[in-house]
């Protein structure tokens, strides 16, 4: 990320910090109308993780991992429960309009003051236990899904292929070398045909994650591991990462296909996004599939699932995304549907099936609400069966 767009991004996230702790702090504190010393001790707490906010973006992006990890632990679980928190207080606030015009909000100060404080308790319990229950969800790990897909044009030889997916891993300040490995271990123990690395692998630069990615030189796959690029590739220094992923033996499809043997075609195509972000690259579907052999079946890797627009008109046979984490964080699966056609799960436009990944890892607050981390093992059949 340039100074420019760093410098912006600063100001935007200490404003939104700013004024969400100020909003759950009025409600939540101040309203509440706490005995001592809990209103100058909540006080401190909040302000202070709000203002810790942009300094651990700003140490993400400036400090040694080793440094700025314990920190990035701390803020983005914080982050999480602070979402939530905010949330619940504004149905809160909702509640309590809808009530005031309803002429049942009560007139007097002392109860008035006593229902903002079991409002205010209701609150932070019910973030607390949504957000603990998150954490736990991220502490299980993923999960190994596997799903049986169709392909009429794959060859009755191939039926059973099986392609291993990855995807959205988020390496970076809270996910380490561990969890690679432990990635590259369950994959292996799958005995995949094809690993893809379908984006968004890492969050920082080649010379800071290098030795926590290293453990992919491992995964084992007949025909090889693939890897499309993701938007957070695009914000972490795309072209050196995919100068380094290529060194490992990691081949990189950039709008581009190769032949799977005598099964089926493997295109990838950049992220939809980076044409945004660095000359030279940006989403290609027409080029990836130019001059290929129409009676063989095609993969398309994709990072966003919204690709499958530019897919189904080129009878792609099946698209591979991930990008949306399955929403990670009730409510975003809902409000992510206003830019992606899925959010997560096996689909069907036109002729073409898209599967998209919940992710295998996380972004920004170690938890996820309402959604599963996957590994996901695919097996492609040669004859439509269910599904």
């Amino acid at each position: 990320m340039n100074a420019g767009r760093l410098a912006i991004a600063l100001v935007v996230l200490s404003a939104l910090s700013w004024l969400t702790h100020r909003y759950v702090w009025a409600r939540l504190v101040r309203d509440a109308g706490w005995p001592e010393p809990w209103p100058r001790a909540l006080t401190v707490a909040v302000f202070t993780l709000g203002a810790l906010v942009p300094l651990a973006f700003v140490a993400v992006q400036a400090l040694p991992r080793a440094v700025n990890a314990p920190l990035a632990w701390v803020v983005y679980t914080w982050l999480g429960f602070a979402l939530y928190l905010f949330l619940l207080t504004a149905m809160a606030d909702g509640a309590r309009v809808v009530a005031a015009v309803a002429g049942t909000w009560p007139s007097d100060p002392e109860r008035r003051r006593v229902l903002a404080r079991v409002v205010a308790g209701g609150v932070a319990a019910a973030a607390g236990l949504i957000g603990a229950g998150g954490v736990v969800n991220v502490a299980r790990g993923f999960e190994v899904r596997r799903v049986r897909i169709p392909l009429a044009r794959l060859p009755r030889a191939s039926s059973g292929y099986s392609i291993v997916q990855l995807t959205d891993i988020h390496v970076g300040p809270t996910i380490g070398r561990g969890f690679v490995e432990n990635v590259v271990s369950e994959t292996n123990a799958l005995a995949p045909d094809l690993v893809v690395i379908t984006g968004d692998l890492v969050d920082g630069t080649v010379e800071r994650l290098r030795e926590l990615v290293e453990p992919l030189r491992g995964l084992r796959a007949r025909d090889g591991v693939y890897f499309v690029t993701g938007n957070h590739e695009y914000y972490s220094g795309a072209d050196a990462w995919i100068a380094h992923l290529r060194a490992m033996g990691i081949v990189v499809l950039r709008n581009e296909r190769v032949s799977i043997g005598d099964a089926f075609d493997l295109a990838g195509v950049d992220d939809a996004s980076a044409h945004r972000m660095l000359a030279g690259h940006g989403q290609d579907v027409a080029k990836a599939l130019a001059g290929r052999d129409p009676s063989r079946a095609v993969v398309l890797l994709a990072h966003q699932p919204k690709a499958v627009k530019d897919a189904s008109r080129a009878d792609v046979d099946l698209q591979l995304s991930g990008h949306v984490h399955g929403g990670q964080l009730v409510p975003f699966n809902w409000i992510a549907r206003l830019d992606q056609p899925f959010i997560s799960g096996l689909h069907r436009v036109a002729q073409t099936w898209v599967y998209v990944s919940s992710g295998t890892g996380y972004w920004g607050p170690p938890m996820r609400v309402g959604s599963r981390a996957e590994l996901t093992r695919i097996e492609l059949v040669s004859s439509d069966v269910d599904v």
